[in-house]
């Protein structure tokens, strides 16, 4: 079975030289999966690098809108600092309530020197009740984790979804998913005008 040839990020700059990516975040779980995700969509050479931008938003987005606007924010905010890049990225993990229980998921927001605008969201899990409560007091979801497992600094490892797969899903993997799935509207330019 043959695979269709991967696309170009850009028209413009040429081909050849290598394209940067700013990621709206230092964390290097979230560039490790923009990198994975870049690399695999696209034949051009990727460069990705992480800066630190506020995401405008509260430290731990609850909601939909809360969480989507702190993606795009951090990509926003990526393409103001660092203009001459050809990609920005924002991530921004967030949760919800469902009735009386409580998910985690995260936005991505991909912007480029166009229009264009990929967005996607990842899969949604619940959250053990020790995290939901910890989360409802005004906690950060990756310092819960770390307070209800023991550990250090889960986010910028397998974070919450890797703790509770027991490693079999760690956030980069996760995280990757909906970045490829972001990038659609750059893979398929001509249906996205």
């Amino acid at each position: 079975m043959a695979f269709p040839k991967r696309k170009n990020l850009q028209e413009i700059p040429p081909q050849g030289r290598e394209k940067l990516i700013i990621v709206g975040s230092r964390n290097p779980v979230k560039i490790q999966c923009v990198e994975d995700a870049f690399q695999a969509a696209f034949e051009d050479q990727i460069i990705v690098q992480g800066m630190n931008v506020d995401s405008q938003v509260n430290r731990q987005p609850f909601g939909d809108v809360e969480t989507y606007t702190g993606a795009y924010n951090r990509a926003a905010a990526s393409k103001r600092a660092f203009p001459e890049a050809d990609c920005w990225v924002g991530i921004e993990g967030g949760v919800d309530e469902v009735g009386d229980q409580m998910v985690a998921f995260a936005w991505v927001v991909i912007l480029n020197g166009s229009t264009i605008i990929g967005k996607a969201k990842t899969g949604t899990f619940f959250l053990p009740d020790a995290i939901k409560v910890l989360v409802k007091k005004g906690i950060e979801l990756g310092d819960a984790d770390d307070m209800v497992f023991s550990k250090e600094n889960t986010k910028q490892r397998g974070g919450a979804v890797g703790l509770l797969t027991k490693g079999i899903v760690n956030r980069s993997l996760y995280y990757k998913q909906a970045v490829l799935l972001a990038l659609i509207p750059f893979l398929n330019k001509d249906l996205y005008q």
